[in-house]
Formats: C-alpha cells, structure tokens, sequence
C-alpha cells in the first residue's frame, strides 16, 4: 500500500464522519491508514484512492460495516470506570424505584435502560449484574436493557455474551465471575438469568432512532467526545427525546453538556455527576 495522500485522507476522513460521526484532522492520517490499511490491502488495493473507489461503488455491500469495525475504537471492560455504577447503585436507581413504587398504578414495575455504546457489551452485562445484586429478585420487576452500537461486530459479540480469560478479569470480582457467568475451556459464557435481562441491537447514533421507546436511564459514555459540536447537539437533543420525565443521563467523565443542550439539568451526587431531563 502507497502511503495515504492528503487528498485521500480527505476523502476517507469525510466518509468516515458520515458513516460514524468520528471526526478526523490531518493530524490523524495515521489512524486512518493503522485502521484501514490493513482493510484496504485485503481488498488488493494499491493505494487508498482505488479503496475509496470500492467503498463508494456500491459492489461490496459488507465493506462499509467492516469500515466502521475497523474505525470504531472497542476499548471496554466490566464496570468501566466504576463511577457511573456507583450512582447507579446508591442514587439513580434507588430514586427510580422509589419514583416507580410511589405511583405503581401509572409507572408500574417497568425499568428500561440504554446503553448507547455499547461495544462488546461489558457495560450492559454490568448493569444487569447490578441490578440482580441491588434488587435481588429481579422478576418481581420488567426490566430491559438495551445495548446498541454502531460496529455490527461489536453488536454480534456482545449478544454471544463470551469472553476470553483477559477480559472477563477485567472489573469483575472472583465471585461475580462464578455467580454470573460459567467457564466453557478457555472462555466464560454469561449465565442465562443475566442474558434474558438484555437485548443488543445495530444503531448509528448520527441517524434517526427508529423502533426505540422511552428510557428511564440512558448511558451515552466516550463516544459523543468524537464527534464534532453540530453532531453532539444533534445527538443529546435526540437521547432528550428517548428519556421519560426526569430520567437520567449518564456521560464519560471528562464530558460536559455546557453549550451542547440546555434540555438536561446537571447534578451532583457525592462528587460525582449526572444529568437530568428537564424537558
């Protein structure tokens, strides 16, 4: 493969941002041929521009979900970052069955979540595995968890719920990996309690969000960040929309919703943050 040309990277970063909302300046010319090189020689491409080429032919209909798998950055692991589990835990969740409880006749017993980049699907596993340990008998509610993405890849592997040795070490205590999960050789397979808690599907957050009820929490964590400001505005104003009266939203750490929609209320609980649906 020839080195990638300011004019190709042009190209491929805007088709990238259309397909994905990423946002690439030159100075990531690297990603893109790291990323998709690889991509683009497997198709017996001489250079980017031939690859361009194939991708907007039309001819190769899978080639545009292997891009985003290639572009889409999967880093994940169970109960990520273990701040937004803890205001599950102790503050958002307990509001919403007390919320919930108060007005059984209207709200019932209903509890659905979104997790809206889902990856391979450790975050969603994390919270029904909270949820079993917080509620204990979880039948007694109708809970849905939803976990979406835009990687098909990603989509496929977390609704096989597997994972390797490495991976299911990560965030888990020993003794969430024995009640939750079962060892199969050399991998470990999510049991079926916590399985029928979830449902994954494909979904580009750029695009409408078609099929989609309303949510009492909604998780949007580390991936509007790549996106550029017209594209988060468009995002949250469309996840405000998603959220029931008063659900709570849950952003990466080092995100804000300042100057990107005034439909949220911030909160804070124990130094921690999340945000609220005013409207």
């Amino acid at each position: 493969m020839e080195k990638i040309r300011p004019e190709e990277f042009r190209q491929l970063a805007d088709y990238v941002a259309d397909i994905t909302g990423i946002a690439f300046d030159q100075s990531k010319s690297f990603l893109i041929e790291s990323r998709l090189g690889p991509l683009a020689a497997e198709l017996g491409c001489a250079n980017y521009q031939e690859f361009y080429s194939k991708i907007k032919s039309n001819r190769h209909p899978r080639l545009v979900n292997q891009v985003i798998d290639a572009i889409t950055v999967n880093e994940t692991y169970f109960f990520r970052d273990q701040t937004p589990f803890n205001l599950l835990r102790h503050k958002i969740i307990p509001d919403k069955i007390d919320q919930k409880s108060a007005g059984a006749s209207k709200l019932g017993n209903d509890l659905n979540i979104w997790s809206a980049a889902c990856s391979t699907g450790q975050e969603v596993y994390s919270i029904a595995i909270l949820l079993r340990e917080l509620l204990g008998d979880v039948f007694k509610w109708r809970i849905r968890i939803l976990g979406t993405d835009v990687s098909e890849a990603a989509v496929m592997a977390a609704s096989r719920g597997r994972y390797n040795q490495a991976e299911i070490e990560r965030g888990l205590t020993a003794i969430q990996r024995q009640k939750y999960f079962k060892q199969t050789g050399e991998s470990w397979q999510v049991t079926d309690e916590i399985r029928a808690m979830v449902s994954f599907r494909q979904l580009n957050l750029l695009k409408p969000f078609k099929g989609l009820s309303t949510f009492d929490i909604i998780l949007c964590r580390n991936v509007a960040v790549y996106f550029d400001k017209e594209n988060r505005k468009l995002v949250f104003d469309r996840i405000a929309n998603q959220l029931s009266a008063n659900g709570a939203l849950l952003i990466g750490s080092t995100e804000s919703l300042f100057g990107i929609s005034d439909r949220f209320q911030r909160r804070e609980y124990l130094n921690s943050v999340f945000y609220e649906k005013q409207y």
